[in-house]
């Protein structure tokens, strides 16, 4: 359903979401002449984003073991998305991962173990056999060695066991959902260095018979498997290899698989090419942002100047046009999604014990670009801010805020909802929210449906439905700019927060909590399809620049410059700026 708001046919110029194009609304900034779409990529070299591991259902594997019905799969194959069109991972939408797990219980193994039993209907329930099931009402909980199942759904297991459902043999791949959901949150327990190691030493050794040449031709059978999993891993998870460990473990499969398959030699080559081009990407994207940060750094001048400011550029001159600046805005939030690795959600709250020693990703990078897209949105909102205080006239104060109101309505058409709500999270800021003479003069209308439409009251339920019918339209989308889906970011990580502190990583009886590991990976995967959409519209490089670099005040100097605005009304507000005139003037000394 759409979103609705107690405002609904009050708002026309902000209509709500259909998969028709929206008319855009008539704005004193604005010109009629809409941009023609673009699909030029965010920065120089970037590579192609790997899309989401859901969309293909796999089929069921055959298990290992009589004491479970063995199920007809079709042999997977393995491919690398770098050079073949037809990648696993073509199609847009997501599948969740519940409704990919295995519809057949796991793997048997040959070792079981008993499991504590507890009064759930979900736990498992193995007094020692390799398989056992009960039924409870129209639901069934059983357990196979060491993973317990309910519903057909895996819900807890040892992580042992967890391990090696991920091994491929020559007659099993794991799903993909699993592969993805396993890879994603594994890092909560083990490294990814040690999650490879331990995959890639049980597919070698579960192939050894003691006989060399049937071992070469039984490694040679389960060669391409293990380099489907491992251009899985690299596909979705690359910044994992920003551990040297992890690509000398690389180099090693490649050398091992050299020895059996010369296809499957080559694949590995291949897949390591295209894994090299996507780090150097995110090398260069990094090196980028850092280069954007540094021009921005210089402060913008204080109040000494500020009779001066208008010799300053602001935003009108830079783009008067709200439906262009929110498409700029839409390229440089796009641009930034694009670098978030899915791991990093879960690295944000990962384990810090000795890993942290390494000199690896873990304490170098270990979310980097989610940090660098948070601060994005706090540089929207500061920016925001600054371009409504720094003018003197009342006038001109009033109208940026307009403008903003403008383009924050924009963003909500465009399905753009961080750069929404950066933009109210500017404009509801201390320092701009005091400046009573000038927004006197403001039309605050449709300010305030904006507003409402980000209420944080009820959890953001407003915000969600709004979220919801954006995701809709983009599943039905009959052009790029309706696929556009940018959540409001900070909500998104605090979910998946709540989801980790929620629930138990481990059972009672040992065993890793696997349900929440889905769940985790169910909110991840829809990240990964709103990441990968290409901005459509056309990229206007002086405006761009504008946002990115331009200097922004402090909160110090917003207050200050607030005062110079519209001077302080009480003895509280003089202290204040006394205090901080004072403040500013003995670092400018400093510096």
């Amino acid at each position: 359903m759409p979103p609705t708001t107690p405002y609904a046919g009050k708002f026309n110029s902000c209509p709500p979401y259909s998969n028709n194009n929206h008319s855009q609304p008539q704005s004193p900034y604005r010109s009629h002449t809409a941009p023609k779409p673009s699909r030029e990529n965010a920065y120089t070299g970037a590579y192609s984003v790997a899309e989401n591991p859901y969309d293909v259902p796999q089929p069921h594997a055959a298990y290992r073991s009589s004491s479970v019905s063995s199920v007809n799969a079709k042999e997977h194959h393995y491919s690398s998305s770098c050079a073949m069109s037809g990648t696993p991972y073509s199609s847009p939408q997501p599948h969740s991962p519940r409704q990919h797990s295995t519809s057949c219980p796991g793997r048997a193994y040959r070792h079981t173990s008993n499991c504590s039993s507890s009064s759930s209907d979900q736990s498992c329930r193995n007094s020692g056999s390799s398989a056992k099931a009960r039924l409870y009402g129209h639901s069934v909980t059983a357990s196979y060695g060491e993973m317990c199942y309910h519903d057909n759904s895996l819900v807890s297991a040892s992580l042992e066991a967890l391990i090696q459902h991920l091994v491929p043999t020559v007659d099993y791949y794991p799903d993909r959902s699993y592969v993805f959901t396993f890879l994603l949150s594994s890092r909560l327990f083990l490294h990814p260095y040690e999650l490879m190691t331990r995959v890639c030493h049980l597919c070698v050794e579960q192939q050894r018979s003691g006989d060399a040449l049937l071992d070469k031709i039984r490694f040679r059978e389960v060669a391409p498997k293990l380099v489907q999993l491992l251009t899985e891993w690299t596909e979705t998870f690359p910044y994992d290899f920003r551990d040297e460990r992890m690509m000398r473990c690389l180099k090693d499969m490649t050398l091992q698989v050299a020895r059996g398959d010369e296809y499957s030699w080559r694949a590995m080559q291949q897949m390591t090419q295209c894994l090299i081009k996507r780090l150097s990407a995110l090398g260069q994207y990094e090196e980028a942002v850092a280069a954007l940060n540094a021009m921005a750094q210089d402060r913008p001048a204080s109040l000494k100047s500020k009779q001066t400011s208008a010799q300053r550029s602001d935003i009108l001159s830079m783009c008067d046009d709200p439906f262009i600046l929110a498409q700029q805005l839409t390229h440089i939030e796009l641009d930034r999604l694009s670098f978030i690795g899915p791991e990093e959600f879960i690295q944000s709250f990962a384990m810090k014990d000795p890993l942290e020693n390494h000199k690896g990703f873990f304490r170098k990078r270990k979310t980097s670009n989610l940090e660098a897209y948070v601060n994005w949105f706090n540089r929207l909102s500061f920016l925001v801010a600054t371009e409504i205080c720094m003018p003197v006239k009342k006038k001109h104060r009033a109208r940026i805020i307009e403008f903003f109101i403008d383009v924050a309505q924009e963003c909500f058409n465009i399905g753009n909802f961080n750069s929404l709500m950066a933009i109210i999270t500017g404009m509801n800021m201390s320092p701009v929210a005091r400046l009573k003479k000038t927004w006197n003069k403001v039309n605050t209308d449709k300010f305030e449906i904006l507003e409402h439409q980000m209420d944080p009251s009820s959890n953001f339920s407003n915000y969600r439905t709004a979220l919801r019918g954006a995701t809709q339209r983009s599943e039905t989308a009959h052009s790029s700019q309706e696929k556009i889906v940018i959540p409001f970011f900070s909500l998104l990580i605090k979910d998946i927060y709540f989801l980790n502190e929620g629930c138990a990583n481990r059972l009672p009886n040992g065993h890793i909590n696997f349900e929440k590991l889905w769940e985790l990976a169910k909110q991840v995967s829809e990240f990964l399809v709103w990441r990968q959409v290409i901005c459509p519209f056309d990229r206007d490089r002086r405006v761009l620049q504008y946002l990115v670099t331009t200097p922004i005040f402090t909160e110090d100097e917003l207050h200050l410059a607030s005062y110079e605005s519209e001077g302080p009304e009480n003895n509280m507000e003089k202290d204040s700026r006394r205090s901080l005139r004072s403040s500013l003037l003995h670092r400018e000394n400093r510096s």
